[in-house]
């Protein structure tokens, strides 16, 4: 599936929400993306692995265990790799401190950009309401949520076969869905709020499938995105600009230089 002719290299890459172990996994895609980046850095940034659909039942394709041994690969030749877990992958957190064949496990992290931003690094479900008071209502969505990427599945194996490109039901219906995007605007909100209480000067975090980046008044707000719906990554050149690679669209459109987000407010 690479397209591309050289491997495009960066100082940190963040990514997050593969759902390894879930049927929504994009995960040629994932390999995809592993294969043609090398960084100094690389940041997991939570729902790494989804316990919470294994817990139902067990799904692990090849693909998901080859996702898992290229990351490991990085780690081995040098990519420092950072595993910031989140709701999906909690168990994790109970091992913050240790390292795993060398990835370091932590609940959160500041990360430095090239020009002296200080930026935390946290997984996000701790803003999520629902997350961290109704779990039980959580996961009912969640199964509603799995539901929408099975019916996406089929619809995207007939796009393909009448030769249109990948598109998210999921996300569309998101997007279309007035609750659901006041719902990331609060949310945004909330987690630039509390960046500012903290001192820094922004946030990477994933949990609600968005890639964005914006300014909050004084915090630089970033999503990474997802491995489900969006197939897209954070990354920081070495001048510690940020971008956003949407790494299906990037792949379909034969572009060889990434979509760049903006770092301040215009």
């Amino acid at each position: 599936m690479n397209t591309m002719n050289t491997t495009r290299r960066y100082r940190t890459v963040w990514i997050s929400d593969l759902h390894l172990g879930s049927i929504g996994c994009q995960a040629d895609l994932l390999l995809d993306f592993l294969r043609s980046v090398e960084c100094d850095t690389l940041y997991l940034v939570g729902d790494i692995i989804d316990g919470w659909r294994l817990k139902r039942s067990w799904y692990w394709p090849q693909a998901h265990n080859d996702v898992v041994q290229k990351i490991l690969r990085k780690a081995r030749k040098g990519t420092r790799v950072v595993y910031v877990p989140g709701n999906h992958d909690e168990f994790a957190r109970d091992y913050a401190g240790l390292h795993f064949g060398g990835v370091e496990v932590q609940k959160e992290a500041i990360h430095e950009t090239a020009d002296g931003r200080k930026l935390l690094v946290t997984h996000g479900d701790e803003f999520d309401a629902i997350v961290r008071y109704a779990k039980w209502l959580a996961m009912v969505g969640d199964g509603a949520y799995m539901f929408l990427l099975v019916l996406n599945s089929w619809l995207n194996r007939a796009r393909t076969r009448l030769g249109f490109k990948y598109w998210s039901l999921s996300a569309y219906l998101k997007y279309k869905v007035k609750n659901a995007v006041k719902f990331i605007a609060e949310y945004e909100e909330a987690v630039a709020a509390m960046v500012e209480k903290r001192g820094l000067d922004g946030i990477v975090c994933g949990h609600i499938h968005h890639p964005e980046t914006r300014q909050i008044g004084k915090v630089l707000y970033c999503n990474d995105g997802d491995w489900v719906e969006s197939c897209s990554a954070l990354v920081e050149d070495n001048s510690g600009d940020l971008f956003i690679l949407r790494w299906g669209e990037h792949l379909q459109s034969g572009a060889r230089t990434p979509e760049m987000l903006p770092t301040a407010a215009e």
